[in-house]
């Protein structure tokens, strides 16, 4: 696929997806829908990956929904199917982000709004420049967060927090975001490029599969008691401790040198 909305590369071990309408403010089209499940899939299928490092290009990350996109258009009399919308490519995307191969992470260089913001915080790690905010605007047009909004904010902030941001539609920045526990951290504009590169080359020399079990392990503690949590993590121990990884991260220690992980 010739990509028109989006840019992506794999290069030493980090692929990044910067979505790529800056005048837009990199709000999403089903033709950016669809370059983006083509390059995740790529993600999954090429090996050489071991990261994913999503980004904005210009001065915001992602405005969320196009709603000039003709599938968002109210005709005469007929209405635009949103949940159809949200079924055919916010769902499939949320779920592609949650169930990686690889680590994500999320370069938040400035607004990231409605379901630009969920986009990023399904995201294993969030990184906002100092300048960038988060934004749900759905109540401004009758509508709830989707795009897993409803399940993401309460997750991380608590419901009266998720509450206030989803009623009142107010903009928060991103040292508040930080502070609140919506992220991981907020970084001054002008090292936010060399911090994002430094967490992407740390997360590609990492245990590429001890990291998404962790993911996965964190996510099934919402619905699971402490005993189904502990029967989980001790498979996932077993499974672990018989990989590559673990055998070099053990023989490094003891010898007193970076480990050398390759991700199996």
């Amino acid at each position: 696929m010739t990509y028109q909305n989006i840019r992506f590369s794999i290069e030493g071990g980090v692929a990044r997806l910067t979505l790529a309408r800056p005048d837009k403010l990199n709000s999403f089209t089903e033709a950016m829908h669809l370059e983006v499940r083509d390059a995740l899939e790529r993600v999954q299928r090429e090996t050489e990956a071991r990261v994913l490092v999503l980004s904005g290009a210009g001065r915001g990350f992602c405005a969320g929904q196009d709603l000039g996109d003709r599938a968002m258009q109210i005709g005469a009399g007929a209405a635009p199917d949103l949940g159809a919308t949200v079924e055919g490519f916010y769902k499939p995307l949320i779920l592609t982000l949650q169930n990686l191969r690889v680590p994500t992470l999320a370069a938040v260089n400035g607004i990231a709004a409605g379901a630009g913001a969920s986009i990023a915080l399904a995201c294993d790690l969030v990184v906002a420049a100092e300048s960038a905010s988060f934004l749900q605007a759905f109540s401004k047009i009758g509508l709830i967060p989707d795009t897993g909004g409803t399940w993401l904010l309460p997750q991380r902030i608590g419901m009266a927090r998720a509450m206030g941001l989803a009623l009142l539609a107010e903009r928060l920045p991103a040292r508040q975001a930080a502070e609140w526990g919506l992220i991981w951290s907020c970084i001054a504009d002008d090292a936010f490029e060399a911090e994002i590169d430094r967490l992407a080359a740390q997360l590609a020399q990492s245990p590429t599969r001890a990291l998404v079990r962790t993911r996965q392990a964190m996510h099934a503690a919402a619905s699971h008691t402490l005993e189904q949590q502990l029967s989980m993590e001790a498979g996932m121990m077993r499974e672990l401790g018989w990989r590559p990884d673990y055998a070099e991260g053990v023989a490094a220690f003891l010898e007193k040198r970076p480990a050398r992980f390759t991700g199996e």
